[in-house]
């Protein structure tokens, strides 16, 4: 009798994990390899194939139901990375159709936000729930919106960038060629910035000062914990600018809960607590009081497999 099984695989401007998970969202085995050292999409896919064949003949070709991909700029439509910055090839790489041809196995091809977002529907703190949005706070900002129980994804694969909403009109520029986006301020990279940009405007005394060199989100997230003013100040001036935003947000979907997943999301509270104030405080009237606010459910080191997984069921 077969097992069904999924195989999930998440691709990274570094690292590529994947992993076969069975339907009640446990990892059965899992690993990793590097995404860079590879001159075209062509080798880097013969090398995960490589990778992935021992875990698909110990598992069985035949548990194996398919495979699913998250990856930057991926389009669930056309199965394929379009132009992605972070990624070492460029262009248009129809990734879908190369992983099937090597596998053997049908294959699905979404964002990694978007397959973020369908894992906590399956698996995480989204279980049951129709109408939410999820935020993930990394490196940069992704997101997935769900309305109606379905996953939005436009007329061409590529709704639901709210890290690519303006949130400072004119402001930082952004890896995508505009101004102002909203993950230049409220992404891991963001609220860096907006501590060097005032550590040389500003006198401050904090103990980020002797940081300044190499400064990272964690760092301010632990002077803010050890009650730093400069540091709470940061989290206090990057939750106004997320809240205000999340607030403009409601107006579209009206979710029922805004989930928040990545490393800044772990400073919890030091967080949450100005964006809640500050969505609030410019939210319509109708909006108030109604939205909640989750951490994600999905544990950080796998919840990018178990996404990628989900893609499958």
């Amino acid at each position: 009798m077969t097992r069904p099984l999924a195989l999930g695989i998440d691709i990274g401007g570094t690292n590529t994990k994947y992993g076969i998970v069975n339907r009640r969202g446990e990892i059965v085995t899992k690993g990793s390899m590097p995404t860079t050292g590879h001159a075209t999409a062509h080798e880097y896919v013969n090398a995960l194939r490589d990778q992935l064949q021992p875990l698909i003949d110990e598992a069985g070709h035949g548990n194996i139901t398919g495979v699913g991909i998250g990856a930057p700029n991926g389009n669930f439509f056309t199965g394929e990375i379009a132009f992605a910055p972070n990624l070492p090839w460029r262009g248009v790489i129809p990734l879908a159709k190369m992983l099937n041809e090597a596998l053997h196995l049908p294959c699905t091809l979404t964002n990694d936000a978007n397959a973020a977002t369908i894992g906590e529907m399956m698996y995480g703190a989204a279980k049951g729930m129709n109408d939410f949005v999820l935020v993930t706070l990394g490196t940069g900002l992704g997101s997935g919106f769900v309305a109606n129980g379905k996953l939005i994804y436009g007329h061409d694969g590529f709704a639901g960038e709210l890290g690519h909403l303006i949130a400072v009109r004119d402001g930082r520029m952004c890896g995508c060629g505009r101004r102002g986006c909203l993950e230049t301020y409220c992404s891991a990279t963001g609220i860096v910035l907006t501590a060097k940009e005032w550590l040389a405007q500003r006198n401050d005394a904090t103990v980020l000062r002797e940081h300044a060199g190499h400064l990272t989100s964690h760092m301010i997230h632990e002077a803010a914990e050890q009650g730093d003013a400069f540091a709470l100040e940061l989290f206090e001036f990057t939750g106004k600018i997320l809240g205000q935003t999340l607030a403009d947000v409601m107006v579209i979907t009206s979710p029922e809960a805004f989930i928040f997943f990545g490393g800044l999301a772990r400073a919890g509270e030091l967080l949450l607590a100005p964006t809640r104030r500050h969505m609030e405080n410019n939210m319509l009237n109708v909006f108030k009081n109604k939205v909640a606010f989750i951490l994600s459910a999905l544990p950080d080191a796998d919840a990018a497999i178990l996404g990628a997984s989900a893609l499958v069921w």
